[in-house]
């Protein structure tokens, strides 16, 4: 997979890497993550595909709620075949959680040769039996 290096998925955010590796164990899959590097969000295709015709969707329109925002979102498509799909996340998640050392000591997490800080892999952890 592909992430920009900034915000919750960030190439240094411990709370990323330890959800990843929650999603390896569970799906048996060995994921390979590579992070553009910082500052270079614009080589991120989806940033250029995606966001300026969501943008381009609501200029004009007052953002009033959530919800309009979801609308919006979700009634962007292109002449080329881009058809968006937006749900509303209603659930609360928990503010400011910490990793520990000691929690990353137990991610099976390997930086790649070039640029091991960008990118890695995640193997999914032996069961326990």
């Amino acid at each position: 997979m592909t992430a920009d290096c900034g915000g919750s998925n960030g190439a240094r955010v411990r709370l990323w890497k330890l959800e990843l590796q929650k999603l390896a164990d569970e799906t048996g899959l060995t994921l390979e993550v590579h992070h553009y590097p910082p500052g270079t969000s614009k080589w991120n295709k989806i940033e250029h595909r995606l966001f300026c015709r969501i943008t381009q969707n609501w200029r004009g329109r007052p953002l009033t709620d959530r919800m309009t925002v979801v609308e919006l979102i979700g009634a962007t498509t292109t002449k080329t075949g881009l058809n968006v799909a937006c749900a509303l996340d209603e659930r609360i998640y928990e503010k400011g959680l910490k990793v520990s050392n000691a929690d990353m000591a137990t991610l099976d997490i390997t930086g790649d040769s070039f640029h091991p800080e960008w990118n890695y892999t995640i193997k999914p952890r032996p069961t326990k039996t």
